[in-house]
């Protein structure tokens, strides 16, 4: 039981005075709601779209995953194209495993390219063949690498035994920390490696391409991914960024991709870049272009239904930007959440996972991103990106339970949200719910009482974009939200405007529905197939229809489900 649930009975007086006041605080945060049956909640969202709060950034064109190699596979490349095509900010993707040793061959949480093996004399042999092939998957479809210089080849490390892993959904975590995760047996090696790596990407792709990317060393090196002391990662990233600005002066390069928000280990290594010695070249810091650090949710099996952690999630993203926002060197850095995930573990399955084919995975990303934003504007920092550490995984069952964007060439529901940010644009405006949870309340307790029912707006030139969510921690029933959404400053005097709708709920732009009434098929048919990949896309379920405008001002009502999203465009 919670510290809220705890205090209930002597609030209670309190809250019953209060109710008619604050309609937000009548339920309790730590128990789900129970509506009456046929019941609606009631809300108002205000939005003034001549009110301006700050520009729309696309954080939502990040994306990642343990295995590279999927890139270049079939299902791979079909979601990549539709990564590329998100919208018109550019798309990045961050993969593990790009310097680590095999045959390319993938598995869940593996993947290999052999960049680096050493002859019977020992001299080093440097075949960029795979990572070519991963990096040109990406570039055909309009996505550019995130790179990360990782792991450590099999004849570089100091223990390379056993190297490769065989990563079962049930098997223990620490199970995958193999020789990959050790120091090199030599830095100036390991050094040599990633320049020559640069080098080639310059004289392959050219240097204005590569001066777009992102390069940062390693994953998580606070946890498991790294098997050396603290001070060792801080010699290999010396050495790595070293020889990235080497190849390439004007290179884009940051971390350190550290799993949470990386408490004391993120100050070591922020104290290390801005004031020591850097390790590789004795001078006075390391470049630094960008922070980077890790945020994930906790969701929990409760009774018989996943309960997710948003709460937990935004929390670590609060702290890391704290720590950030703590050194006047960093005041206006570049901030990209690395990995930005509802849970932990994307090749993981169990009952506590049971969220990720639905449209609760769509509307938590809804609700947490739109609160990033906020979140950044209290810290003062500068809020680039957040990567969403999610794929596909090749050959799998249908909705696997994996943590995923698509199963088998099928979109799922959440795909669908970065599809509506791919859509906004412009400056975010003045956004008022009567039904939004406040945020220090979900940063306290998350949302287990009254469901977050809110928006993000934003207004490009005469276009209003309204994204909706109707979101609760608990996948249990709930009734649908009934929203007025009363709209003013619009940049339309009197007359008619124009709306267009489109929806993600059990019933719009979800594949995993029409599958389960299918009859959850093993190997649909060819029509079954076509089917789901068209239920699978974004539905327009309202276009261009007049709504009423007078002095800038118009009303407009629709319902949604809860765990629905939904994206709203008003224009002249």
């Amino acid at each position: 039981m919670n510290r809220t649930l705890m205090n209930f009975a002597k609030l209670f007086g309190l809250i019953a005075l209060a109710a008619a006041n604050n309609p937000r605080e009548q339920q309790p945060a730590g128990e789900a709601s129970s509506p009456k049956p046929g019941a609606s909640i009631a809300t108002t969202i205000r939005i003034d779209a001549s009110k301006t709060i700050g520009e729309l950034k696309p954080v939502h064109r990040f994306f990642g995953a343990d295995e590279p190699n999927y890139a270049y596979m079939k299902d791979g490349k079909k979601l990549l194209g539709e990564l590329g095509s998100l919208g018109p900010a550019q798309t990045y993707f961050r993969a593990h495993n790009l310097l680590t040793s095999g045959d390319g061959s993938p598995a869940l949480k593996w993947g290999s390219t052999n960049a680096y093996t050493k002859d019977q004399q020992g001299k080093p042999i440097y075949d960029w063949t795979i990572v070519d092939r991963i990096f040109d998957a990406y570039l055909d479809r309009g996505v550019r690498p995130y790179a990360q210089i990782g792991f450590m080849p099999q004849d570089l490390s100091i223990n390379p035994d056993p190297y490769r892993h065989r990563w079962r959904p049930t098997a223990k975590y620490n199970e995958i920390f193999t020789g990959w995760a050790y120091p090199p047996r030599d830095y100036a090696e390991w050094g040599e490696l990633v320049y020559r790596w640069v080098d080639h990407c310059v004289k392959r792709y050219g240097r204005a391409e590569v001066e777009s990317w992102y390069w940062e060393v390693w994953n998580e090196p606070n946890i498991g991914y790294w098997r050396g002391k603290p001070e060792e990662f801080l010699k290999l990233h010396d050495h790595a960024i070293a020889a990235v600005r080497r190849a390439l002066p004007t290179a884009r390069v940051g971390g350190p991709d550290v799993a949470g928000s990386g408490g004391k280990f993120m100050r070591m290594f922020l104290d290390h870049v801005l004031k020591e010695v850097n390790l590789a070249t004795g001078e006075r810091g390391t470049p630094i272009d960008f922070v980077s650090f890790h945020a994930k949710g906790a969701p929990r099996f409760v009774a018989d239904h996943v309960r997710m952690g948003i709460a937990e999630q935004l929390r670590t993203i609060d702290e890391g930007f704290s720590i950030v926002a703590s050194y006047p060197e960093l005041k206006n850095k570049p901030i990209v959440i690395g990995e930005c995930d509802p849970d932990g573990c994307a090749a993981c399955q169990g009952p506590q996972l049971g969220y990720r084919n639905t449209t609760l995975y769509a509307a938590f990303t809804a609700a947490s991103f739109a609160r990033l934003h906020e979140l950044a504007d209290r810290r003062g920092v500068n809020l680039e990106g957040a990567l969403t550490w999610a794929f596909e995984f090749e050959d799998q069952p249908y909705f696997a339970g994996f943590r995923a964007l698509a199963s088998n060439g099928i979109d799922l529901p959440v795909l669908n949200v970065f599809r509506i940010f791919g859509r906004m644009n412009g400056r975010r405006v003045k956004v008022e719910s009567d039904r939004a949870i406040p945020l220090d309340s979900i940063l306290r307790s998350g949302v287990r009482g009254d469901p977050d029912v809110s928006a993000i707006a934003s207004l490009d030139r005469n276009k209003l974009y309204i994204f909706a969510w109707h979101y609760h921690d608990d996948d249990v029933a709930g009734a649908n939200a009934s929203i007025r959404f009363e709209l003013s400053g619009l940049p339309i005097a009197s007359g008619n405007g124009r709306v267009t709708r489109y929806l993600i709920d059990d019933d719009h732009s979800n594949a995993y529905t029409v599958w389960k009434k299918q009859g959850s098929p093993e190997k649909p048919s060819a029509d079954q197939y076509a089917e789901l990949e068209r239920s699978g896309k974004l539905a327009k379920v309202t276009n261009a229809e007049p709504i009423a405008v007078t002095n800038g001002a118009a009303t407009l009502e629709i319902s949604l489900q809860r765990r629905g999203v939904t994206l709203i465009v008003v224009d002249p």
